[in-house]
């Protein structure tokens, strides 16, 4: 009769105050752009060094002249250091080194040192989206820069300075343009291959006359050297508002349950007198029900809708700091072979415990892995058994 009392007065106390209500808000993704955000993170990341040599050749007065056109092609060498500051575009500081040959009745030469501000542009990443695996990428490119041109062989141009000398030398202010075709062969490294349109005024070569324009022409290649590999932070707005709304359906299962008590407390007002309560038998279960994490067919990958559960977990084992918990993965047996879905299976779970440790910070010794395969069918429908469970140990 006293547990009955208790549950009177609880009863009276709950009947007392004010019902709760839980309004219910489901945030829509249709006006936001879902589309992913990267962003460098470090200002360490996405540095690059670039080393490459070629050929040059000066369109410039008297360069055509009959005679031996190779004496127009001379080599080069670049440097460049530049930053990706997003898959789309980057920036580099690019130097050229080289002599260069041209006729002049008899063949003139001089020696340029150029450095560049060149502004890039991934067009692949641009128009096909991001892939930090992409195999081959085209990256156009224009530049603002200052050259020095010097040691003119024979001296005979027409540029005079102020004392009514042929100059010795010119400094000059170009602009350029190119384009680059980069291969990638490991995360830090690609190979390159890029042609450069370098455009002076009249006086690159010391001779002004005829064109206004003066235009070097090089072809480069060689390789890049990528300090972090390919390091973007990514973010979809999308993805906080799924996560809003799965928590705002477990407010709602909440709100279920409150109702679900308030009848049940009701029903027990409803038995006055109370019966007389015989002392039930406690038993102990060790099983505790834990979410599961879902997988697209052959993915071991773990979307934005179900990282709500793998969060769900670590919450659980940092208010349970002594629980420790079996990650186990499943396949799917209607799709691949039994030794394939194992090695997916495997996959998928430590994709999970990956996140759990590296996210979340829960210790990696306090997971076991275990990979089910295709074998064991936990759920009558195949595709349901696209996913990793969480179970206590026995």
């Amino acid at each position: 009769m006293a547990a009955c009392g208790g549950i009177l007065m609880a009863a009276g106390e709950a009947s007392a105050q004010e019902t709760v209500v839980v309004e219910e808000s489901v945030y829509s993704v249709e006006n936001v752009d879902c589309k992913d955000i990267y962003s460098p993170g470090s200002w360490r990341n996405n540095w690059y060094i670039q080393l490459g040599a070629g050929i040059r050749s000066p369109f410039v007065e008297n360069s055509r002249i009959k005679g031996d056109d190779s004496r127009h092609m001379t080599a080069v060498y670049n440097l460049a250091v530049g930053r990706w500051i997003s898959p789309y575009l980057g920036f580099r500081f690019s130097a050229y080194y080289g002599s260069m040959h041209w006729n002049h009745g008899t063949t003139v030469s001089a020696r340029t040192a150029n450095l560049n501000v060149d502004f890039m542009w991934d067009m692949f990443n641009s128009i096909g989206g991001y892939r930090p695996n992409r195999v081959f990428s085209i990256v156009p490119y224009v530049g603002l820069g200052g050259t020095f041109v010097y040691r003119f062989r024979p001296n005979t141009g027409n540029d005079m300075d102020h004392d009514g000398k042929v100059k010795s030398n010119q400094w000059l202010l170009p602009v350029s343009a190119g384009l680059q075709l980069r291969f990638r062969v490991s995360p830090y490294v690609d190979i390159f291959a890029e042609g450069r349109g370098t455009f002076y005024g009249d006086n690159f070569n010391n001779t002004v006359y005829g064109k206004p324009v003066d235009i070097d022409i090089s072809a480069v290649g060689g390789v890049i050297i990528h300090f972090t590999g390919s390091k973007f932070q990514r973010y979809n707005p999308c993805d906080y508002i799924n996560a809003l709304n799965a928590a705002n359906a477990q407010v709602n299962d909440l709100r279920g349950a409150l109702a679900t008590t308030s009848a049940a407390l009701a029903a027990a007002e409803a038995q006055l007198p109370c019966p007389e309560v015989t002392e039930a038998t406690v038993v102990e279960n060790d099983v505790t029900i834990l979410p599961t994490v879902r997988f697209k067919l052959n993915s071991a990958y773990v979307s934005s809708e179900e990282m709500v559960n793998v969060y769900t977990i670590s919450e659980y084992m940092k208010a349970n700091p002594d629980a420790k918990i079996v990650v186990r993965g499943y396949a799917d047996k209607n799709t691949g072979t039994a030794a394939y879905n194992m090695k997916l299976s495997e996959r998928r779970a430590q994709a999970v415990a990956d996140i759990l440790t590296g996210d979340y910070g829960i210790s990696a010794d306090r997971l076991t892995l275990e990979a089910a395969g295709s074998d064991t069918q936990i759920y009558p429908t195949n595709d349901w058994n696209r996913i990793v469970i969480f179970a206590t140990p026995e």
